[in-house]
């Protein structure tokens, strides 16, 4: 296996895992928000697909792919888009249904991400995995980044765990 298969399947490893979770939330609740946990399923899938967006976007020089993003003024998206202002890093949740995607394009635009991401890594040369590229306030080589990009899906997974428990869904994992 090489480096760049192990880290394309631990993306898509993440949405597997992320997924999981899924169970239970549709359009009558996909922004509804628990007290005492910020966030809702609608705004962790659409963050985390923006997050991959970008990262395979250091790799490919793709942009976003319009038809799942606008960028606006975190109101801009709507029942098709995800406006950008609304899911990056350090915006807010809010729960009004009509700023974010139905649910089932919620999930293809995980979906796509997730896979766009393990296909850009996949294609990768060896030296684009060890290329720097710019994260948070520095760099990091582009292989440790696709790391922690699976990582951050894991902890929007646990998220949507403490969501799930916050809404009263039934539990996932079951002893």
């Amino acid at each position: 296996m090489t480096s760049q298969d192990l880290l394309a399947d631990s993306i898509l490893s993440s949405r597997e895992l992320l997924e999981r979770f899924l169970d239970g939330f549709d359009d009558g609740n996909r922004t509804k928000q628990a007290e005492n946990l910020p966030g809702h399923v609608a705004w962790i899938l659409g963050h985390c697909a923006l997050t991959m967006h970008r990262v395979a976007e250091d790799c490919d020089g793709r942009p976003l792919p319009e038809n799942d993003f606008v960028t606006g003024d975190g109101r801009a998206g709507g029942a098709d888009r995800y406006d950008t202002e609304s899911i990056c890093f350090d915006s807010s949740p809010v729960g009004d249904p009509a700023r974010y995607p139905s649910m089932a394009r919620c999930r293809a635009i995980f979906e796509a991400a997730c896979e766009r991401l393990a296909s850009t890594v996949r294609s990768a040369s060896d030296e684009a995995l060890e290329k720097m590229v710019p994260w948070v306030a520095g760099e990091i080589p582009f292989a440790k980044l696709v790391l922690r990009i699976a990582f951050h899906n894991g902890v929007h997974a646990g998220q949507i765990i403490d969501l799930r428990r916050g809404l009263g869904l039934d539990r996932v994992i079951k002893v």
